[in-house]
């Protein structure tokens, strides 16, 4: 199968990069921090390449990790928007969003596992840290934990979920929130006549595998995670969380909200208390 994905979807996956369970990147096999400090120290970079065994080969402008509010789709502004109290930014790369939530005057720190990435966004005045999100040590609370740029996307597999689920308990506060995007992408396997190829007994159709290049630094192949709404809120049901669909984006992607059901010592379930 060699089809092409969305320019969107594409861009997404840049932000988080090689942002997969248990590592951090080393710097000589980092090619998106690598892009990333180029085009912050220069103003300008080659194209970072993205392979697939699934799809075609493509390409991705630098720039793009380095907009601003203005030219983000609605589903990342709103995103930033809904964030309140303690604010974390997982996988954040050049800090685009973290940038914007300063200018909002929120509260917000910053994780990816580039070295380089965090360099630069300390640069620009943002509380970075080199971590990755499924580290364990690392065990402090937020009002908002901020996945955009379909930041679910780490988790990889859809059989890694629970793991996702527990560990943003770990990290939520009372009352806390995630905001994630993500794309359905059933319709890169959609036919003229309607129907789709997808193998309903193979794996989740949203189970892609990535690696990337820039210049002569090539990055190792690891999984993604697209994940459509429906399967996502049966999984949150599953481990105790409310899914909301906030907005639906211009092509298959979705902004989400999710809100833990913590239990009083009552018994009664409690959600956030404020919006």
């Amino acid at each position: 199968m060699y089809k092409s994905l969305s320019l969107q979807v594409v861009k997404d996956l840049l932000k988080h990069e090689t942002f997969i369970m248990n590592n951090t990147i080393n710097i000589a096999k980092d090619p998106m921090g690598s892009a990333i400090a180029e085009y912050y120290a220069k103003g300008k970079a080659a194209k970072l390449r993205v392979f697939s065994s699934q799809f075609y080969e493509d390409e991705i402008p630098v720039e793009t990790l380095f907009r601003s509010f203005d030219d983000m789709p609605p589903q990342e502004q709103e995103a930033l928007r809904l964030c309140r109290g303690r604010v974390l930014d997982v996988g954040a790369g050049s800090g685009c969003h973290a940038t914007e939530l300063m200018k909002m005057g929120k509260d917000v720190s910053a994780i990816d596992i580039s070295e380089l990435s965090v360099q630069v966004m300390k640069q620009r005045g943002i509380d970075a840290r080199v971590l990755n999100f499924f580290d364990k040590t690392f065990d402090e609370k937020f009002d908002t934990i901020l996945m955009a740029m379909n930041g679910i996307g780490i988790v990889g597999k859809i059989e890694r979920l629970p793991d996702f689920f527990m560990r943003i308990k770990q990290l939520l506060a009372p009352g806390g929130q995630v905001l994630l995007d993500s794309s359905d992408i059933r319709y890169v396997f959609e036919n003229e006549d309607g129907s789709f190829d997808i193998n309903l007994a193979g794996a989740y159709y949203g189970e892609i595998d990535y690696r990337m290049q820039y210049r002569n630094i090539k990055g190792e192949t690891f999984d993604w995670l697209y994940i459509d709404f429906e399967t996502l809120s049966m999984y949150a049901e599953q481990y105790g969380f409310r899914c909301e669909k906030c907005i639906d984006g211009e092509h298959y992607d979705y902004l989400a909200r999710l809100e833990y059901r913590w239990q009083s010592t009552d018994g009664r379930v409690q959600m956030a208390e404020y919006r």
